[in-house]
C-alpha cells in the first residue's frame, strides 16, 4: 500500500498488487513531490480495522470498521460501516503508546489485526467523530472538551445570545 501523507478519509491510498505497480505509483508520487508512506498490505484483515479514540492517555471509545464491498479501505467516508468493538489489552496499550509516541493528547489510532498480531496503521491528529459517536452512542466530542477544560483550567460557558 502506498499512502499520501497529506491524504485524509482514505483518499490518497493506493493498493499496488505487484512490485512493478508499486514502483510505478511511487515514481508518479515522487515526480509530483508528494510525501508518501509505503506499508505492508495485510490481506487476512479482509477490509476490517479498528479505530481507537485516545484522549489524555486513555482509550475512550473503539469501533470496528468494515470496508464496503469491493473496497480494501474501511473508512466510513468511503462507504465503510462502523460496529462496536471489544479491543484486547494489547490493542488498548498499543493505541495509547502510538498516541503518546506522536505526542498527541487527542487522536484516532487505526489498528489492524494480522496473523502476527495487531499492527498500527496510522495515528490521526484530527479523527472524524461522526462514525464513532453513531456507532458507540458516546459523546466523544464532549469527552474531548471535558479533557481539554480539565487540563487547561478553562471552562466553556454557553453564550446566552446563541
Amino acid at each position: 500500500m502506498i499512502k499520501l501523507l497529506e491524504g485524509t478519509q482514505g483518499r490518497g491510498v493506493v493498493l499496488a498488487e505487484t512490485d512493478k505497480a508499486a514502483e510505478s505509483v511511487i515514481n508518479a508520487f515522487k515526480s509530483l513531490g508528494a510525501n508518501i508512506l509505503v506499508q505492508e498490505f495485510v490481506s487476512e484483515s479482509k477490509g476490517v480495522d479498528l479505530r481507537c479514540f485516545v484522549v489524555g492517555g486513555e482509550v475512550i471509545a473503539a469501533m470496528e470498521r468494515h470496508a464496503a464491498k469491493g473496497e480494501f479501505r474501511a473508512n466510513i467516508h468511503l462507504g465503510g460501516t462502523g460496529h462496536p468493538a471489544d479491543i484486547t489489552a494489547e490493542e488498548r496499550e498499543m493505541a495509547i503508546d502510538a498516541a503518546q509516541c506522536i505526542g498527541l493528547k487527542v487522536s484516532g489510532v487505526d489498528i489492524i489485526r494480522s496473523k502476527t498480531g495487531p499492527k498500527v496503521l496510522e495515528v490521526n491528529a484530527s479523527p472524524g467523530l461522526e462514525g464513532v459517536e453513531r456507532t458507540t452512542g458516546s459523546d466523544i466530542a464532549g469527552m474531548m472538551i471535558e479533557y481539554i477544560e480539565k487540563n487547561t483550567g478553562q471552562t466553556h460557558e454557553p453564550d446566552p445570545d446563541n
